[in-house]
């Protein structure tokens, strides 16, 4: 994985399983870009009760507020992934949408299982990444070794910090965001 954060345009927040503040740290990030004028895409993650009191996961597009559950309720015993692909599928074209509208800097969620195996957000990561949008994501130590192969080792590895964000980001600031931090 690279080292040069300048160089990257492609980051990953790499962290243990349990790792919970993935969520609010993307969400934060997005909330300081968007007050500096970043035309921010993409989709950030949110865990909570749905409409039925069931725990569930939610996407939310940056842009436009929709939402997406991205999970299906397996019943109380099950111990299996409960991710609904058919939710991502619908969530990716978020992705699309971002790459389609030129957006400065693009989240997503997760690097996770699906995108381990080929399926998820892959093929949307791959097509902003050579568009050469600047894309961080999150992605658990157990798919780091894919995330990298997937990435052909172009990416950089950040901690789990907000001032970590901002620096990787800063060298692809709109023109009007380095005004307003000048």
């Amino acid at each position: 994985m690279t080292t040069n954060v300048q160089a990257a345009r492609l980051a990953a927040i790499v962290h243990a399983d349990d790792f919970a503040g993935a969520d609010a740290l993307l969400a934060a990030f997005v909330q300081s870009l968007l007050q500096c004028g970043w035309r921010v895409g993409g989709v950030v993650h949110e865990r909570r009760t749905n409409a039925l009191g069931r725990k569930g996961m939610f996407l939310t597009d940056i842009t436009t507020g929709r939402e997406f559950c991205i999970s299906q309720d397996l019943g109380p015993q099950s111990h299996a992934c409960c991710i609904d692909p058919a939710g991502v599928a619908q969530a990716s074209a978020v992705l699309r949408q971002a790459l389609a509208d030129g957006v400065d800097l693009v989240i997503v969620n997760r690097f996770g299982a699906l995108e381990a195996q080929g399926g998820g957000f892959a093929a949307e990561m791959l097509a902003l990444a050579q568009a050469g949008i600047p894309l961080v994501t999150v992605v658990a130590e157990k798919h780091f070794e894919t995330w990298e192969a997937f990435t052909g080792g172009m990416a950089v590895r950040l901690p789990a910090h907000l001032h970590a964000l901002c620096t990787w980001s800063a060298p692809w600031a709109p023109r009007s965001a380095t005004q307003e931090t000048a």
